[in-house]
């Protein structure tokens, strides 16, 4: 006798349309109305995988990913010493913060900002209460896990016989300059960082070959406009934490929780919900058409029997 599955095999299962009628999410551009609905569905897939991934392997993953976000701190640090007096040395100082988002997102490791737009589409297409926990549930691992990361990465950056007093004094400056913000200019710096990360997550579908270029492109100019982001920002604000000059509480308020709901809020509430209205309103119109073709088919068939 076959026995039925367990309950716990079901407890991470996303719920989606194509799910209830036995079917895998349409990919494939030429079967839906634009290049934009198939970005949107690819992307819903990997979003559905996500969620449904087992729990520990997901906090692992994302460790690691805060463990290699170090790297954006460490490039940028060396930078910052051996650019001092080159002309442009600002630019190629920046250019060292895309060395951890390379490492992370080119070795699929789990990244916060990068999980705000893509499990995020699975729930918007079904808003139900067991999408919503699977989500929240996968932000809150990740999240955990990346600070954890973070934590370890700026611990050791501080106590191990790595680097020279010079590159550690970049590291210093490089972080105070973080805190230099306000809670409200910590916000809104999050949600334009968050909005750029969102839109490179979007390029990803069909960047191929070139995607390594997207994410240097698109963080650099993260880097560049001095954004807050929750991750590399951890590694900042937590070095400065394990040097002693930064209580514990300054990292929560002002940096973590303003740039968290920023970062949030420019990838999710805006980008995502305003990627996922258009598309939306091109697959609606489909199914319409869709369905007008399928009658008019069914009144043609009723005529010749007639």
């Amino acid at each position: 006798m076959k026995q039925s599955p367990s309950i716990s095999e079901h407890d991470n299962d996303v719920e989606s349309d194509e799910k209830d009628q036995g079917k895998e999410i349409e990919v494939d551009e030429d079967a839906l109305p634009s290049r934009a609905a198939a970005i949107h569905e690819e992307i819903r897939q990997d979003g559905e995988k996500e969620l449904e991934r087992d729990g520990m392997a997901l906090l692992w993953s994302a460790v690691a990913a805060g463990l290699s976000m170090s790297a954006s701190l460490m490039a940028k640090g060396i930078f910052h010493v051996h650019l001092a007096d080159v002309p442009g040395g600002f630019l190629l100082e920046n250019l060292g913060y895309t060395f951890g988002f390379v490492i992370v997102i080119m070795a699929r490791q789990q990244l916060f900002t990068e999980n705000t737009v893509t499990a995020v589409l699975p729930v918007m297409h079904k808003p139900t209460g067991g999408n919503f926990m699977l989500l929240l549930r996968l932000w809150g691992v990740v999240l955990a896990g990346n600070l954890i990361g973070t934590a370890l990465g700026a611990l050791a950056f501080n106590h191990m016989p790595i680097f020279d007093e010079a590159t550690r004094q970049a590291f210093t400056v490089i972080s105070e300059k973080v805190m230099d913000n306000s809670p409200s200019e910590m916000f809104a710096n999050a949600v334009i960082s968050g909005w750029i990360i969102a839109t490179m997550v979007w390029m990803f579908p069909y960047a191929g070959a070139a995607k390594i270029v997207v994410i240097v492109m698109m963080t650099w100019l993260v880097a560049l406009g001095d954004l807050a982001h929750i991750v590399v920002g951890s590694v900042e604000v937590l070095y400065l934490v394990f040097a002693g000059t930064l209580p514990w509480q300054e990292f929560l308020w002002p940096f973590a929780l303003p740039t968290l709901l920023g970062n949030i809020t420019g990838g999710t509430l805006i980008f995502a919900l305003i990627s996922h209205a258009q598309i939306r309103n091109d697959m609606s119109e489909a199914a319409k058409a869709k369905a007008k073709a399928e009658q008019k088919r069914k009144d043609k068939a009723q005529k010749k029997q007639q």
